[in-house]
């Protein structure tokens, strides 16, 4: 499984509109065979940062970036964007998420 973190600092007016902005990125990427999740959360701390947190089954990564709607969003989100998104790439051997056994719940 191919897991990506990305964090997307997003200019203060647009911030609260994120969601709607990648409305149509993010509906084409879960509809992607081999998306195993693709999701945004925003920062308590900063209001003007999102996470994206996505996964991908075994090559699936590949056909995302080489696909429209990852090419037309890169067209379409850097001018809402405050800088570069910063990102954590890496492979890992499992099919979904673990539980947190430490905080088990009864």
């Amino acid at each position: 499984m191919i897991v990506i973190t990305a964090r997307f600092r997003v200019k203060a007016e647009h911030a609260d509109a994120w969601p709607q902005i990648t409305h149509s990125f993010t509906a084409a990427t879960r509809a992607e065979p081999g998306n195993l999740w693709f999701d945004w959360s925003r920062s308590v701390d900063d209001p003007q940062e999102y996470v994206l947190l996505e996964a991908f089954a075994d090559d699936a990564a590949e056909a995302h970036v080489g696909s429209d709607h990852f090419r037309q969003a890169q067209a379409d989100l850097p001018p809402y964007l405050e800088e570069t998104p910063r990102i954590l790439n890496t492979t890992i051997d499992a099919d979904g998420w673990s539980e947190l056994g430490e905080m088990a719940v009864d």
